[in-house]
Formats: structure tokens, sequence, C-alpha cells
């Protein structure tokens, strides 16, 4: 029986696609490549070039592949750019979704990991936040993936389907193989920003957000390591697989940095200095995003192998300078945007 992994091209899917693979499990891969890459994808996976919400294209992936399970990515996934441009976010976000799990239902799946968001929680929940913290969105962004998981959650009730929601705190790092990592030159995150900063692919830095109420002014995160996360996601299957309950669980440490803080420990892994402008604070961002992640402790008996910042940063550094070293890659200068 295979696992369909739908966005499985891009940062987070390319990941996962690793981790089963690791496990010797079969997968295919579906991805239109708008923002995926090819080259992610191992020549020994499948993968289905295609829109997720083809329902015809589905069905058809599902019975050729015979895939009883599927981990959802694809999504577009930028706080800020949902704000400018709410109603891209709803139609790949939420009506995509929405599109998928019906052709799904109807091809007889009935497993189904999806990927959402702290993001839900709005601009300052309580800290750390968990699971029953009230939902309030700051962007459409978290709006499209709250939708998403109620979609998912009627859609249960409706056709007999198992899941597992998976709220992401901040994802950074790499495969400490250098096998995968964040191959985007638009990409967004902080570490990031400020790894490609510290080597010089973009001029300097930019910070939103130094009056904010918070010990330093600035943001303050919980940084989840890549691998860590994808880890999760097998938790997950398996807890699915065993005839587990469906479950919506945070996917976090439990502890945040601030992004003075991780512009410092950028600066010390690296042992190179970058200039970083402040800027005012932008539309969506909440002041402190920090999990209660005990609950997928409890229930998946999933364990963090890679829980350090320098350790995060680390292994985003070596990927930035082993993807970038080719100069046909190389993006152009920017100031990078956190």
């Amino acid at each position: 029986m295979t696992v369909l992994i739908t966005g499985g091209a891009g940062y987070i899917g390319s990941h996962m696609v690793l981790a089963l693979r690791d496990a010797g499990e079969p997968i295919v891969v579906l991805d239109d490549l708008s923002t995926g890459f090819r080259e992610a994808v191992p020549a020994d996976v499948p993968l289905v070039v295609g829109d997720v919400a083809d329902r015809a294209l589905v069905m058809k992936t599902v019975a050729a592949h015979n895939v009883e399970a599927v981990v959802h990515f694809a999504a577009r996934i930028s706080a800020p750019e949902s704000v400018r441009d709410p109603f891209g976010y709803y139609a790949a976000n939420t009506a995509k979704t929405s599109a998928l799990l019906e052709a799904l239902t109807a091809a007889g799946v009935r497993r189904v990991i999806f990927s959402s968001t702290a993001a839900v929680y709005g601009l300052a929940p309580p800290t750390p936040t968990s699971e029953t913290a009230p939902t309030d969105p700051a962007s459409p962004y978290g709006a499209s993936k709250l939708m998403s998981e109620r979609i998912l959650r009627d859609g249960a009730a409706a056709h007999d389907l198992a899941y597992v929601v998976l709220r992401y705190f901040n994802v950074a790092g790499a495969d400490h193989r250098l096998r995968a990592g964040q191959r985007s030159p638009g990409a967004s995150n902080l570490i990031t920003l400020a790894t490609r900063a510290a080597l010089g692919l973009n001029e300097g830095l930019s910070i939103f957000g130094t009056d904010l109420p918070t010990p330093d002014g600035t943001g303050v995160r919980d940084y989840i390591h890549v691998s860590d996360l994808a880890e999760a996601h097998v938790a997950a299957l398996r807890h699915l697989r065993a005839g587990g309950d469906s479950q919506t669980l945070n996917c976090g440490y439990g502890w945040g940095y601030s992004v003075r803080e991780v512009v410092e420990a950028v600066r010390r892994v690296s042992e190179r200095n970058f200039p970083v402008a402040e800027k005012p604070r932008r539309a969506g961002d909440p002041y402190v995003s920090v999990a209660d992640a005990s609950l997928i402790r409890e229930t998946l008996g999933w364990r963090p192998k890679r829980a350090d910042l320098d350790l995060i940063v680390g292994d985003a550094l070596r990927w930035e300078e082993f993807w970038w070293t080719n100069e046909a890659r190389r993006p152009r200068l920017a100031r990078g945007r956190a």
C-alpha cells in the first residue's frame, strides 16, 4: 500500500518523502511544481505533475498506485502575502483541499494527514499555546488553514475518514545529509533569510516589528527542525494505521527565540556579520508563537531529536552553502525580509 504526498516536491514535503523512503515505504508524489522542484523528488519515487484539485487525476493516481493514505502539504504558506492576496489563498488552500478530500473519499482513501499551522491561533494566543486555545487567525493564510481543518473534520464525520491535523510552528533547517532543503529563492522564513544574508546571498536582512510586547520587542517563535517535523508525520501515519482516532496536534518544541536571538545565533554559527534593517511590524504576524507540544508526545510517542537552535541554524547554513554553490542557481541579491 502506497502513501500519496501532495506537495512532495516542496520544502517540507521533500523531507517527508525522504523519511518514508528511508523507512522503505512505497510513495507517490503529486505536485504541480508551481513552487516545488522536480529535483527534490528522488529518481526512484514516482512524481505525478498536476493539480490536487483535479478530481480525475487524483482518482487515477490513487487507483494506479494503490494509495491507502495521503499526506497533504500542497498549499501557499506566507501570512503577509495572504493579506495582499486573500482570494488566492482561499482558492489554493481551502477550495483545493475540499476538492482533494472529495476525490479521496470517492476513491476509498480513509487516512489523511493534514499540514496546518500555528497561524490559526491569531496574534496573541496564550503562551505556550495548546490545541484547546481559541482559534482567531489574523491572516487569510491562517483562516484558510482553519477552514480546511473544519472541512476535514466534517468530511471525516460523513465518510468514515480518520485524520491527523498537525499545526506547525516555525519550520527551519535541512536534511543533515544535504539531500533536501529550502530550494526556493523566494523563501521567507527567518532562518533561511538570515543564513543567506550571512553567506552574502541577500543584501542584509530586514526584520519587521521591534516594538512588540515581547522582552526585546521582536517576535518570538518556536522553531522546529524540518526533519523532526517529518518524523512527526511518520508517527501520525503509524497512529492512523494502528486504528488511532482523529487528532489535532501542535508541532513544536515548547520554547521560543526572538528574531534578535535568531540573528545572533546565525552570526555565531556562521562566524559572519551582516547588516540588519529594522522595519515596522507587518499585518498578520503573531507577536509570540510557542507550542504546548505535550499532546503530540503523549498521543504519538513523538520525541524530537534536533531540538537545538544552533543545530537547526547549522543545518540550514550548510544547505544554503551547498545549494547555492552552483552559480546558475544563485538568487539575485535582494534584502531578506523576515
